[in-house]
């Protein structure tokens, strides 16, 4: 009875080992990862855009910090506005920590929202945030990278406003993303949370 149990585990054994190199060859052909992982450059990028001051910001300035990033425009009713305070609520909460985390408002609209129209706009907001504006082709490359839906909307009387999303980026310290930064919550597990990743 022994041998014949003996005999069956080592034919399973033999089925399982068959079954693994199998499965090897097949990733080895195929040249895929035999699990799929998300790419750390699926979101995000290099940039080189215009802070509310007029100075050149480039994700490299945001190496060695977590960072948030926002897409919006200073013309935008309601979204964006209640979407800064509550990211500058996340930022207050922080406390001097606050000085180790980016937050980053990037314009979806560069024909209107000039450095200085991004200034006189953050100025009810937290000074932390930093607005960033380009020319269209620049703000076009940024909201590929972070996979930013942009539509320009006509209105009455040759005006216009801009459908886009609306998600706030958590960035981590080598510029990957994390995760949508959830601002649905207490500031104060909001701010936990960003605390983890300093």
């Amino acid at each position: 009875m022994k041998a014949r149990t003996a005999q069956i585990l080592l034919m399973l054994a033999g089925f399982l080992a068959g079954v693994a190199s199998i499965v090897l060859v097949i990733v080895l052909v195929s040249g895929r990862d035999p699990v799929p992982t998300a790419r750390a450059s699926a979101i995000g990028g290099p940039f080189e855009l215009t802070d509310q001051n007029g100075r050149t910001v480039t994700d490299q300035d945001l190496r060695g910090h977590p960072f948030l990033v926002f897409f919006g425009f200073t013309h935008c009713p309601d979204v964006c506005p209640t979407t800064l305070f509550e990211v500058s609520e996340v930022l207050g909460k922080l406390g001097p920590d606050a000085q180790r985390v980016g937050a980053l408002f990037v314009t979806v609209d560069p024909e209107r929202d000039t450095p200085a129209q991004m200034k006189e706009y953050l100025s009810s907001f937290n000074p932390r945030l930093v607005g960033l504006t380009g020319d269209p082709a620049a703000i076009a490359a940024v909201a590929k990278a972070y996979r930013v839906y942009v539509k320009k909307v006509p209105l009455d009387h040759g005006d216009y406003t801009m459908d886009h999303t609306a998600l706030v980026y958590l960035m981590d310290k080598d510029g990957r993303f994390v995760a949508p930064f959830n601002l649905k919550r207490t500031t104060d597990d909001a701010a936990a949370d960003l605390r983890k990743h300093l």
